[in-house]
């Protein structure tokens, strides 16, 4: 009985809290601004390194690994519950390393800068937790490529003697993002913000051989990118 009383309350509460005057409403004309720190994890899936057209012998792919990054977002309330979210975040550098007969070798690095407009419907903007949801466009720029020494010299000892540098390049591309979020309030001011963003995204990395371009790699980037952090209504 008192297990159920618990329970009752418990319930209670939490159906007050998500009813209760907010602390801070959100209204159509407002500009949220939300500052995040980011961990974005690629989902890159299989691969496969091309020569000339062919797959490369004895196979061989990439990895891309996790980093962290600041996230900001801008959205602007059309109305109460829909707005336009810009999605400015900062870089983020992400290791790039082999695998198949690549396996265990540090291929290099890229740095990614993912800007996104995303449509985003707020479920409750005049409560004090508000859940949203959104989906838009996502463009991400790659840039500061580059490759590691011991990549030339893996390449070296498989292509033979005379390669003395390697390259990289990875070409920006569109994608669809979308995301589901939740923004608790702290005070009038202030609420505390949780975010995740996936993005679909395909890309071609260009590997080049002393100054020619020799092998291409077709791959999915597919980052989840989760988020927590604050942010503020003007």
């Amino acid at each position: 009985m008192k297990s159920c009383n618990k329970l009752t309350t418990a319930t209670a509460m939490l159906s007050a809290m998500l009813v209760s005057t907010p602390l801070l409403a959100v209204e159509k004309g407002d500009i949220l601004l939300d500052v995040r720190i980011l961990d974005i994890s690629p989902d890159i899936g299989d691969n496969q390194v091309m020569v000339a057209g062919a797959p490369f012998a004895p196979p061989a792919g990439i990895d891309v690994d996790s980093a962290n990054s600041l996230g900001i977002d801008i959205t602007y309330m059309v109305t109460n519950n829909f707005g336009i979210e810009l999605m400015l975040d900062t870089t983020s550098t992400h290791d790039i390393s082999g695998t198949g007969n690549l396996a265990g070798v540090d291929i290099g690095e890229a740095t990614v800068l993912p800007p996104s407009l995303i449509a985003v419907w707020h479920f409750m903007p005049s409560n004090n937790i508000r859940p949203y949801l959104g989906a838009g466009i996502n463009y991400t720029m790659f840039f500061n490529e580059s490759t590691t020494s011991q990549f030339t010299d893996t390449i070296d000892a498989v292509a033979g003697p005379g390669v003395t540098s390697t390259g990289l390049s990875v070409d920006d591309a569109f994608g669809v993002v979308v995301q589901a979020g939740l923004n608790i309030d702290i005070n009038k001011d202030w609420y505390v913000t949780f975010d995740a963003k996936y993005i679909d995204l395909d890309t071609t990395a260009t590997i080049q051989v002393n100054g020619l371009d020799t092998a291409t790699v077709d791959f999915d980037v597919n980052p989840l990118v989760l988020g927590v952090g604050v942010g503020t209504s003007f």
